[in-house]
């Protein structure tokens, strides 16, 4: 005989989106703050894939020569704040083309056609 897992409810108030959402954007702000030279860098390889209209992912920035971040949690942010200012649209899912992630599933870009 089995017996049905219990799940018990949230306790008020500990779900709350605006907080986490205050998390995420104060965690940013300091991978931004590991390299901020990484993340220029980053950022005009971002503005340059944009710009051909083709939809890409980070694994394409290395591939065309942008070094590795200084933390795994910084592609994100970086992708993030090309979306916030229009520069990039998600554009699906897709398995990493890097090897050292294991074809792990990661965010797609592609350009808006707005430029920076």
């Amino acid at each position: 005989m089995t017996t049905q897992l219990q799940i018990s409810a949230p306790t008020p108030g500990t779900v709350n989106p605006a907080a986490g959402e205050r998390a995420k954007r104060k965690g940013m702000a300091k991978v931004r703050q590991l390299d901020p030279e990484w993340s220029a860098r980053c950022d005009e390889k971002i503005a340059e894939f944009a710009a051909r209209g083709v939809v890409f992912q980070a694994a394409d920035l290395i591939e065309a020569g942008l070094d590795e971040p200084p933390h795994p949690n910084c592609w994100g942010t970086r992708f993030a704040a090309a979306a916030r200012a229009g520069i990039v649209r998600h554009a699906g899912y897709g398995q990493s083309k890097r090897a050292t992630v294991h074809r792990s599933i990661c965010h797609q870009w592609v350009g808006t056609g707005r430029r920076t």
